[in-house]
């Protein structure tokens, strides 16, 4: 501990007040020499000058280029030094040698000696560090990023990474020489340089770091300097480090504990010396000390072409001396950085704002600045990450030239004003006393830069820019949080430039007229576009990246090369394309909605409103926006609240689902959430918009007078503060109304003489109030922390701190206000009660973006996959249920918020999801209108002993406590106890909802050891396993290729054999039901016998059934299939099935696809791999789950049909995958129905296999919203904690359970490495849009497209309801509610009905046709109708229905489309409509037995021959418009007349009327084809041509086996698709061909060559086809 605070002072506190320079012990006198003399220099140089030269323009004349020199020498040196080890050649001399003797061996006998890794100094598999030879310098093949180890013939290692370059001093030694640290040069003229001594001598190869197959320029060895603090680092100058495997020695050398060091976390092992070695360590390393002298190791650095130097300098000891610049750019950023301090700083000294001492203060903050760009404070105590930070030694110099610029301008400023003065409340701004206490506030500040960075006040630059921008565009423009530093450019951007387009109009506007009774128009023009410009910003993200893809994708389409041999190809992530659509309908949204607000809002201004009602609209305004935001956002959510004002035991407006135990259905929207959503979109959308209309239109002749603040500002002000007000109230209006109303109190009744006109009062205020709220949650989150009765003491510092902090509890209350104001966080030192303020950060608070990377077989080597399962750990694997939240939040996480379930929300809030075993905190960073950006951090399943006492704070109910004080009198019914109460109001938390429902999945796990136990179980297991490789050749789309394949034919000809056995070793009786005990294996006849079954029903089951029998290719296929199958199971297995730890071994390694074909009579199978792939995997897969359906019904897949169903129906419905596969994690992300996976869990010495089972349903979570003050306070007092103070102890106080404020899983949930979260979702964008319930109460996005949809939906009710009215026998309500019963499209008739030839004419001959039951018939009528007698009507209802019926049963007939509602008809017959057609005919007057027989006939029976020919019939025609038919009925009932004895119905006979059967085909395609669109998946029947109960009569046995998943193969309807309908069932038809099973209609649709059997609910009519 005491070493650790030592170098916590040398490295932490006096680099930091000294810009990076300390004395490091651990480094050489060179070193520490040239960091001394070097900041010696840069101090003492500008104070030399300035006490040495007049204070004129010569100091900087000298000053600046004497600092340009130097950094220009040192960077380009180091860079090129640098360059030279990256690139260089090695050299290697003897020591002992002099330098002629050098030049002559140069020029001798010697060459270069390259030992082959495979030589004998390669131990030839594992590498043994005995020896860590400190003064070898790396060979050439070593990296920038990385050192070596190199090994000796003794297989001893040398190592690059020494003690920057030096020998160790060890005790008694003290005479070793030290010469790694000169640079010898040496010129040369030859490109190759040699060494001379034997390979004895112990030289080290370049190659020989790759040695045994482990890279060894993974290891991680840093200069010792930094050992401590780059454990972590994951951007410092080496790589990070990986694990190595390293094989133990009996004794360990001197070198082996140093490189152990290296190598390790452990501190203590960091913080020994060398000097405390044994004496006989130290004796070893005396003597490898003077064996490894013997030989130095130089780097050949080229000057010129012909010349170059020996540099004696390894990587480590450059490192120590300067940081690296990676690129050049780095080094001329630094170069300018340097000149730019020391120009300003050489300003400001001449121009004597520094006097006395405070010159010599100055000075020593410039050479701070310069001197942290060469050798930077690492880690800083504002860097968020360990280790080497690149960005961090910017900071002081970029802070510095700020300042400097701020002092000079101030300065400038005082000394140059103008007459005009600028005053608001009271202040005025343009006095010169403003700016000289401003100019010396900033010098003060200036003079303070090592005791600010010491703390860490100031952020690293990204960071302050980001938040720069963060806090002017929320401030000042009313913007949202941002995500990153571009989203934050860009949309500070974006505003400047709508002030800019805005600022023109209301310059234009202020510059005309006014009167009291008039607005000139401009200004109208003005108002209605800021309202549209805020309307669509607040809409907008802010992070463009989204915007951009869209773009590019529809400027520049990329089209996707899929590699089919590629697994991955078929792995495509959703979300980035459902983001492109949500940002696309928003943006077509906004096209049409801003123009509408924009002239709506136009003509309510213009229309003088805002004058004439005046003074009583401004007042009926502010009681109409307090009274609906009092209710909005103070009575409901109090109401909703799971412990309302903290006093009632539950809820006063409960959810249908607050009571449920189990909920199996989404949330029910109840009428509060809809109350809610519309007095949200009143207030947002009409009441705020109103009020600042009135206020601008109030305020802005008065703020642009000459009295204020002039045309030119004036303008400005107004265009800012009316943006500033209208975004905020579109974006987060939930505390909008407290400040209106306050204002209004505030301004005019108590302090009306400070009012600044109310549109300035109201954009002062609510910046003024965002900082109060801060405040409040601060000093709420402090008070609750240090509450005395509910302290938690983590540690015995905890117990110092606390009374040490109440003397200074009021600068604690300055320290909260000042945090405030500047919006940084007030973290607890160390977790204790002494709280100080950390440096200023934006909402997004963590200044990386990390997220996390599951580890799975698209990111891992295949060596580690085969051997030890990476990504096995429960961390890895349970992650993806986090994943899986984060996307279900992604699509309703906005929705809900909006309907208030979540309670009132604002900016950077943080939650709590707490269910069974997923605990998650969901951290809102953008609130926009309509859209949220979040990010979720999933903790651990089973956590910590802290974590599961906060777990069991947040679930448990305090409805059962009692006290009152000291005793328990009870509490009254419904209401909580004085004590619950009382503890309630003490905690940084609160439940909001209990029953939040959200879909996931529950996993039910199975042990596999148990499901295996005995023989029985594993034969039934193996028996399923060579069924589904059947079920899966015999299903393949190749297999006609697999059985012309001449290599596969070769290698399986022994197979073919009828007498051919396999009596392989790893067959077993016990297992193999197929097994052979008189010839001790398995033949094909046993195989035969037990399997021939299946291959014949697979076999009839494809579209083209195979020739099966004992001697067919495909039997043949299987068989060698099977065998193949089993054998590698054996091989996995070790060939020892009979174990039960061994057969599971081997399932699950053939269950994750490693499949060793270890024979060479299967090597066959390399023919084609997708045999494996496609066959022999999903088989093994899909066993398991047969075996575990085995247990329900054992005895059920005994039958060919019920078992392939099964698995078609599993192939369906079911995912089964390994978890290490990318498809389990894409079939998790598509919301998968079930999923299924063999876990091998190792975790605490078990070892166990498990059978996973997820399901998706809705999941109940408990909501608790948790103070963000809080949040971020710890947050960032661990990463000062862990990255400045270095505190690793994994017990440490500050993440101990502190109930009252959930530290421990606060801490947890913060970023790797330094809280400990399972899972942290990407930023990640939730859109209202995608809300289904949502979109039931306001409506969707409005857009061209669906506006015109709702004009022609709207327009065909109208004619509907029109032609329904005006028709004689028809009336509205059953033209609204689909009172004409359904017209079908398939008309094949049966010759065995009397009833179903149709006749024209006289002719009543049936024509059979083929295919009837596939095309719809579709009856053509001639262009010019005879008339007939009619003066009955027919009404289109022929079969009255009930109106329970009548509204879905006809929802989609397909009637004769009739513009005139007349008998015309068109030659292109029917149409498809949504209800029935509006010409009609009444019935009434019929005799009865046509209405009889009418109402018998919906359509004609279908026909199982080949069809019949159509035949034209001519209908009676009328001028009436009310004697009309429907034209599906036309043909129905023609022959009703014809026969009854009504008017006849035939025509003269067209020529060709009368269809031949070969031209039948001729006239069905020139015919009507009536498409539709599928627009429900979920309507699908996939699965009603298989139902054991025959629900529905198919037109064709043929059909029906085509209309299912199981003919479907890996095709699956989706939306979109189209089709057109061959065939209906209708409910409650009295004809069984046409009847429906449900009470819907159901259409037989064919897409292409499949066949879909769908409700007619599912589908969009899109007419007639022809």
């Amino acid at each position: 501990m005491g070493s650790q605070t030592l170098q916590i002072l040398r490295q932490g506190v006096w680099a930091a007040l000294s810009g990076g320079w300390y004395y490091d012990p651990h480094q050489a006198t060179f070193v520490n020499a040239l960091h001394l003399y070097l900041w010696l220099f840069l101090l003492g140089l500008p104070f030399t000058l300035y006490m040495a030269l007049p204070s004129s323009m010569i100091i900087v004349a000298v000053y600046c280029p004497v600092i340009a020199a130097v950094f220009i020498v040192l960077k380009m040196v180091n860079y090129r030094l640098h360059r030279a080890l990256d690139a260089g050649e090695v050299v290697d001399r003897n020591a002992n040698e002099f330098p002629d003797q050098r030049a002559k061996a140069e020029q001798g006998n010697c060459s270069s000696r390259r030992k082959d890794s495979n030589g004998p100094s390669d131990p030839g598999g594992g590498i043994e560090m005995s020896e860590f030879i400190r003064e070898a310098t790396p060979p050439v093949g070593c990296s920038s990023r990385n050192s070596y180890a190199g090994l000796d013939p003794s297989n001893q290692i040398g190592s690059g990474s020494s003690r920057l370059g030096t020998a160790a001093t060890i005790k008694g030694d003290t005479d070793t020489a030290k010469t790694s640290d000169d640079i010898s040069l040496s010129l040369g003229q030859s490109s190759s340089l040699c060494k001379e001594g034997s390979e004895e001598q112990g030289k080290f190869s370049s190659t020989l770091y790759e040695t045994g197959g482990c890279d060894m320029s993974l290891v991680n060895f840093e200069p010792a300097a930094r050992r401590a603090s780059n454990i972590c680092d994951t951007d410092s100058h080496v790589s990070s480090s990986t694990s190595v495997r390293f094989y133990p020695h009996d004794v360990l050398s001197l070198p082996q504990i140093r490189l152990n060091r290296l190598l390790t976390i452990d501190t203590d092992l960091l913080e020994q010396q060398d000097i405390d070695l044994s004496p006989d360590l130290a004796a070893t390393y005396g003597t490898t000390e003077e064996a490894a002298q013997k030989v130095k190791h130089y780097y050949r650095f080229w000057i010129l072409p012909q010349l170059w130097i020996g540099i004696n300098f390894d990587r480590l000891t450059l490192l120590a001396l300067f940081d690296r610049n990676r690129e050049i750019l780095e080094n001329v950023l630094a170069v300018i950085l340097a000149i730019l301090v020391a120009f300003l700083g050489s300003i400001l000294l001449i121009q004597g704002f520094f006097r006395d001492i405070w010159v010599f203060q100055f000075c020593l903050v410039i050479a701070s600045c310069q001197y942290s760009l060469l050798k930077s404070v690492q880690p800083d105590s504002s860097s968020p990450r360990h280790g080497h930070n690149r960005i961090i030694a910017y900071s002081r110099p970029v802070y510095f030239c700020l300042c400097c610029g701020l002092i000079w301008l101030l300065d400038y400023g005082s000394r140059n004003l103008t007459t005009t003065k600028f005053k608001l409340y009271g202040i005025t701004f343009t006095n010169p006393l403003v700016f000289i206490s401003a100019r010396d506030l900033v010098i003060v500040f200036t003079l303070c830069f090592p005791i600010v960075f010491f703390i860490g006040l100031l952020p690293q630059v990204n960071t302050f820019v980001m938040y720069l921008c963060e806090q002017l565009d929320i401030h000042i423009f009313g913007g949202n949080a941002t995500t990153s530093l571009l989203a934050a450019l860009y949309s500070f951007i974006c505003s400047i430039v709508a002030v800019a387009l805005l600022y023109g109009l209301c310059y234009g506007a202020l510059k005309d007229s006014w009167d009291g009774q008039h607005i000139p128009v401009l200004f109208s023009i003005f108002c209605g576009l800021l309202v549209a410009i805020s309307y669509h910003l607040s809409r907008q993200s802010s992070d463009p990246s989204v915007l951009f893809s869209l773009v590019q994708s529809k400027i520049f389409p990329k089209t996707e090369e899929k590699n089919p041999e590629d697994p991955l190809s078929e792995v495509k992530d959703p979300l980035p394309e459902k983001l492109r659509n949500s940002v696309s309908e928003r943006l077509q949204s906004d096209l049409v909605v801003c123009i509408v607000i924009g002239v709506l809002y136009f003509a309510i201004h213009v229309s003088t409103v805002f004058t004439v009602l005046q003074p009583a609209l401004k007042y009926v305004l502010y009681a109409l926006v307090g009274f609906v935001g009092f209710v909005t956002h103070y009575v409901l959510p109090q109401l909703r609240k799971q412990l309302p004002w903290h006093c009632f035991s539950h809820p006063l407006l409960k959810t249908v689902e607050y009571n449920q135990y189990e909920v199996r259905n989404a949330a029910t929207m109840m009428w509060f959430e809809k109350l809610h959503v519309w007095l949200l979109f009143v207030e947002k959308n009409i009441i705020y918009p109103l009020i600042v209309l009135n206020e601008l239109s109030n305020s802005a002749e008065t703020i642009a007078s000459p009295k204020k603040l002039d045309t030119e500002l004036g303008a400005l002000m107004i265009t800012i503060a009316g943006l500033k007000l209208l975004r905020s109230s579109f974006s987060s209006p939930t505390y909008q109304y407290v400040t209106v109303i306050f204002t209004v109190l505030f301004f005019k009744i108590d302090y009306e003489a400070f009012s600044e006109t109310m549109l300035l009062d109201l954009f002062f205020m609510s910046i003024l109030f965002n900082k109060l709220w801060e405040l409040l949650y601060k000093l709420q989150f402090v008070y609750t922390y240090i509450a005395p009765w509910q302290i938690t003491w983590g540690s015995a510092f905890h117990a110092f701190a606390q009374p040490f902090a109440v003397p200074h509890s009021a600068m604690l209350f300055v320290q909260a206000a000042v945090s405030a104001f500047f919006s940084t966080p007030l973290n607890p030192f160390l977790g204790s009660a002494i709280f100080i303020t950390s440096y200023v950060r934006p909402v997004k608070f963590w200044e990386r973006d990390y997220n996390t990377k599951r580890v799975d077989h698209s990111n891992t080597r295949l060596a580690s996959q085969l051997d030890r399962n990476p990504g096995s750990d429960d961390n890895n694997l349970n992650s993806i249920f986090y994943e899986h939240l984060t996307r279900s939040l992604q699509h309703s996480l906005c929705g809900d918020l909006l309907l208030g379930r979540w309670g009132n929300y604002s900016t950077g809030d943080c939650f709590i999801l707490a269910s069974d075993y997923l605990n998650a905190l969901v951290h809102l960073i953008e609130i926009g209108n309509g859209l949220v950006t979040f990010q979720l951090r999933g903790l651990e399943f089973r956590g910590t002993y802290c974590q599961q006492r906060e777990v069991e704070a947040i679930t448990e109910g305090v409805e059962e406590d009692e006290g009152f004080c000291c005793c328990e009198p009870g509490h009254i019914p419904h209401v909580l106890s004085f004590n619950a109460a009382f503890s309630q109001r003490w905690l940084a938390w609160e439940v909001i909802v209990t029953k939040y429902i959200l879909e996931g999945y529950s996993i039910t796990d199975n042990s596999a050891a148990s499901m295996l136990q005995v023989f029985d179980l594993r034969k039934v297991l193996t028996t399923y396993y060579v069924k589904g490789i059947i079920y899966y050749v015999t299903t393949s789309s190749k297999l006609e290729e697999w059985l012309a394949n001449e290599t596969m034919q070769e290698g399986l000809r022994l197979c073919a054999d009828r007498n051919y056995v396999d009596v392989d070793p790893t067959f077993n009786p016990n297992i193999d039901e197929d097994y052979d005990h008189r010839l001790a294996g398995i033949s094909r006849e046993s195989f035969c016998v037990i399997y021939l079954n299946w291959i014949e029903y697979c076999s009839s089951r494809r579209a083209k059934p195979l020739d099966v029998d004992k001697d067919s290719s495909l039997v043949t296929l299987c068989y060698g299939l099977c065998v193949l199958g089993r054998r590698a199971l054996g091989t996995a297995s070790h060939h020892m099935s009979s174990n039960l730890e061994s057969f599971l071994y081997g399932l699950h390694a053939l269950f994750k696809g490693d499949f060793r074909i270890s024979s060479i009579r299967d090597e066959w199978i390399f023919a084609d791999m997708e045999l494996l792939r496609k066959v022999v995997v999903p088989g093994i897969r899909m066993s398991i789950k047969l075996h575990q359906d085995h247990f329900t019904s054992p005895d059920e897949y005994d039958d060919p049909t019920v078992l392939y169903e099964a698995i078609v129906s599993h192939e369906k419905n079911l995912v089964i995958a390994h978890e290490g596969d990318p498809a389990w994690r894409s079939a998790v992300l598509a919301n998968s129905p079930s999923l299924l996976a063999l876990r091998h869990v190792m975790d605490d010495g078990t070892n166990e296999y498990k059978i996973i089972m997820l399901n998706r349903r809705y999941l109940s979570f408990r909501v608790i919203k948790v103070n963000k003050e809080c949040v971020r306070g710890l947050w960032a007092g661990q990463q000062q904690e862990l990255v400045f103070l270095r505190n690793r102890n994994p017990e440490r106080g500050s993440i101990q359970n502190a109930k009252q404020a959930l530290r421990n899983m606060i801490n947890s949930s913060c970023d790797q490495p330094i809280g400990y979260p399972i899972f942290v979702s990407p930023l990640t964008t939730s859109y209202s849009d995608s809300h289904e319930q949502l979109k039931e109460v306001l409506g969707g996005p409005i857009s061209l497209g669906n506006i015109r949809n709702f004009i022609v939906s709207t327009w065909h009710r109208l004619r509907k309801g029109c032609g329904a009215g005006c028709n004689s026998g028809g009336n509205i309500e059953d033209a609204d509610t689909g009172g004409g019963m359904s017209c079908t499209s398939n008309n094949a008739t049966s010759a065995s009905d009397p009833h179903s030839s149709v006749s024209q004419g006289s002719t009543g001959n049936p024509a059979p046709g083929s295919g009837a039951g596939l095309h719809p018939l579709v009856t053509s009528y001639p262009p010019a109708l005879g008339t007939s007698h009619s003066s009955h009507s027919v009404q289109s209802s022929l079969v009255r229905q009930s109106p329970a019926r009548g509204s879905v049963a006809s929802q989609s007939s397909y009637c004769y489309s009739s513009r005139h509602s007349s008998l015309r008809m068109s030659t292109t017959g029917f149409v498809p409509c949504r209800r029935s057609s509006t010409s009609q005919i009444s019935l009434r007057n019929l005799p009865s037995s046509i209405q009889s027989r009418l109402s018998m006939v919906n359509q004609m029976e279908p026909s199982g021959q080949s069809g019949m020919a159509c035949v034209q019939h001519g209908l009676p025609s009328s001028s009436s418009s009310s004697q009309s038919i429907p034209a599906c009925k036309h043909h129905t009932l023609v022959g009703f007349l014809g026969t009854e004895g009504g008017q006849s119905s035939a025509t003269d006979a067209q020529p060709g009327n009368t269809l031949s059967p070969a031209n039948n085909s001729q006239a069905k395609r020139g015919d009507v084809i009536y498409r539709v669109q599928i627009v429900d998946p979920s309507q699908i029947l996939d699965g009603i041509n298989l139902s054991k109960r025959k629900e529905l009569q198919w037109p064709e046995e043929a059909i029906r086996l085509k209309a299912g998943r199981n003919s479907w193969k890996d095709w699956s309807p989706q939306e979109g698709m189209e089709g057109h309908v061959i065939h209906r069932w209708v409910p409650c038809s009295r004809d069984p061909g046409t009847r429906s099973h449900i009470d819907k209609t159901v259409l037989l649709v064919q897409i292409d060559d499949k066949y879909v059997t769908v409700i007619e609910t599912g589908v969009l009519e899109l007419g007639a086809e022809v």
